[in-house]
């Protein structure tokens, strides 16, 4: 059978194209990194924090299997933001190492960079495709609701919201997420699945932060994933659920040079030379 091409290629030098060995020398160079800030996010609960522009960052799983919902902003401009399905496009539908989280239009840029992933390859076979997920999102009280008419909310999306409250946003800044260690396919009907999350005490997803990034995770209330959050099995699997990390560093600047911040994309124009943003 024939490989089916993805439709965004990568060509050698263009936009999807990523320097593989800057990457590599800044992730594998651990004695020119130092911690700059560190914290736990408790299970059931949410955090938000900055991530300066050549700065690493890793999440990670201290106690076990945990699912983290991921947002990311521009710290100095919350319109840009992580667009989950553009970036579902131009990179897979599972992330990992090499892939970047792209920001919304207008801007369309890359925010991150994924630099290491310990679960890199993971794939449990069957139905379950692979973890760090972009095929769903984040629970909320209002699809509970919905499909339990229960309102709960121990939920990641009021996790998101109280996270970045500090930060001026509001419900309505808090996007589709990467689903960080989150283990999800399709199954023979093409209907979205979860399955136990496979994460291990010190697995972590690393990344680099291409702009200065505000960033929030929520430490899903569904836990490790093993057992249903609905249906005729779902119960609250408080047992488990577990905290996530964060680790955040300052690199040596000479790990940094060839490495630029990408710019800022000018907005099209129509004939009359009107920005497309004043257009529409």
């Amino acid at each position: 059978m024939p490989v089916t091409e993805p439709a965004c290629q990568v060509s050698q030098g263009g936009p999807l194209d990523v320097d593989r060995e800057l990457y590599d020398r800044i992730s594998a160079t651990p004695g020119a990194r130092r911690i700059v800030n560190s914290f736990i996010v408790p299970a059931c609960s949410g955090r938000a924090w900055e991530v300066p522009a050549g700065h690493l960052c890793r999440i990670i799983t201290v106690d076990g299997p945990q699912v983290g919902d991921f947002n990311v902003w521009n710290r100095h401009d919350a319109g840009e933001r992580f667009w989950a399905a553009r970036t579902r496009q131009l990179q897979r539908a599972h992330v990992s190492t090499y892939d970047r989280l792209w920001s919304c239009l207008p801007f369309l840029r890359p925010l991150l960079t994924i630099t290491k992933d310990t679960l890199a390859g993971y794939s449990p076979g069957g139905d379950g495709g692979r973890v760090h997920d972009l095929l769903g999102t984040h629970c909320d009280l209002y699809v509970n609701r919905l499909l339990t008419g229960r309102v709960l909310d121990d939920q990641c999306h009021a996790n998101l919201v109280r996270a970045v409250r500090p930060y001026g946003l509001t419900e309505f800044d808090v996007h589709d997420v990467l689903g960080v260690f989150h283990c999800t396919g399709l199954n023979k009907h093409d209907q979205y699945v979860m399955k136990e999350c496979p994460a291990r005490p010190g697995d972590y997803l690393e990344f680099f932060a291409e702009l200065d990034l505000l960033c929030a995770l929520s430490t899903c209330p569904g836990g490790d994933m093993s057992v249903p959050m609905w249906g005729p099995y779902a119960h609250a699997p408080v047992e488990g659920c577990r905290p996530i990390a964060i680790v955040v560093y300052a690199v040596d600047d000479a790990l940094l040079e060839g490495w630029t911040p990408p710019p800022q994309r000018a907005a099209h124009s129509n004939p009359g030379g009107v920005g497309l943003r004043s257009w529409l």
